[in-house]
């Protein structure tokens, strides 16, 4: 199968996506603005600058598309989970960033969060932004189950078993070596699939969603996170750090695990198409606006070609 290249410039985003953005950006701005008087000066302008730098906010928009999927109504009720979910991401960015890290100078076109401050003032902002996520989901309207449900899921899906899990397999993958497409999947699914995936159960949740929604929604988020990550790579491969807003080629100077490095480009396109088809799939078992999430999972696949 051939895959036709087209410049990163041509992307266009699924309108809903834009929308929910600037839903999310605003309540984000409430959120900390709330807290403005309550938090360090530095440490606060530390934390805004990250979680206000921009970027499409899809963690948060699966949130709530999944929401609206599963039936869901009112999305008030779900926006604290859709704010806390960029509050991980966000922590998560900080620290991938960090010379100890990926050492990296630029994220979503500015100077990262260390470059901006410094290194202690960063890890503390990702910190206070960490803690916040979790905040967020215990005061929201959702039942004393649900918000239970959430924390949980959510401390699995960040922690251990799942995305700092992730980083370290990354990490190690780096020293030792990958030879395998099966190994570069066992680290994504967790570094970066499990909050992907926590996102649509989320909103799934907040919905009141049947077991079958669910777990469609699960296997959605599965698919779109392995989808991303694809994509991710063959974009560090194949566009310029000014299309990116990062810096691109990071993953082959630094011996990263990818599907490009272990696949081959074209495979990884490949790969990508068969993902997105079974994103698609996975939306047949959802009873309302499944169109959205497959917008999504098409813009995804837009984003590696």
């Amino acid at each position: 199968m051939t895959v036709q290249l087209r410049p990163a410039q041509a992307m266009q985003a699924p309108v809903f996506l834009a929308t929910y953005a600037k839903q999310v950006e605003l309540s984000v701005q409430q959120v900390m603005a709330e807290r403005q008087h309550v938090v360090e000066p530095r440490l606060w302008d530390a934390m805004s600058y990250a979680l206000l730098a921009g970027g499409k906010r899809v963690r948060p928009a699966l949130v709530l598309a999944c929401f609206k999927a599963c039936g869901g109504t009112d999305e008030s009720l779900a926006m604290p989970a859709a704010v806390s979910i960029e509050c991980m991401h966000t922590y998560s960015l900080i620290h991938d960033d960090l010379p100890c890290m990926d050492d990296d100078d630029l994220r979503r076109g500015n100077p990262t969060c260390h470059k901006k401050f410094d290194e202690a003032t960063a890890v503390l902002a990702a910190d206070a932004l960490q803690t916040l996520s979790f905040e967020l989901l215990t005061d929201m309207g959702a039942s004393a189950d649900t918000s239970l449900t959430l924390l949980r899921r959510l401390a699995i899906a960040s922690g251990a078993q799942g995305m700092v899990g992730g980083q370290m397999m990354d990490m190690r993958a780096e020293a030792a070596g990958v030879h395998s497409v099966l190994e570069v999947e066992r680290i994504h699914l967790h570094k970066t699939g499990a909050l992907i995936r926590y996102s649509c159960e989320a909103g799934a949740l907040l919905a009141g969603a049947s077991e079958k929604e669910l777990h469609a929604c699960s296997r959605y988020g599965e698919a779109v996170g392995l989808l991303f990550q694809i994509a991710d790579d063959i974009l560090d491969a194949t566009a310029t750090s000014e299309d990116l807003g990062k810096s691109a080629g990071k993953d082959e100077a630094q011996n990263k695990a990818t599907y490009v490095s272990i696949e081959g480009l074209q495979r990884a396109r490949e790969l990508a198409e068969n993902l997105r088809s079974i994103a698609r799939k996975a939306c047949d078992d959802l009873p309302h606006q499944g169109e959205d999430l497959h917008a999504l999972a098409d813009y995804i696949l837009e984003r590696g070609q």
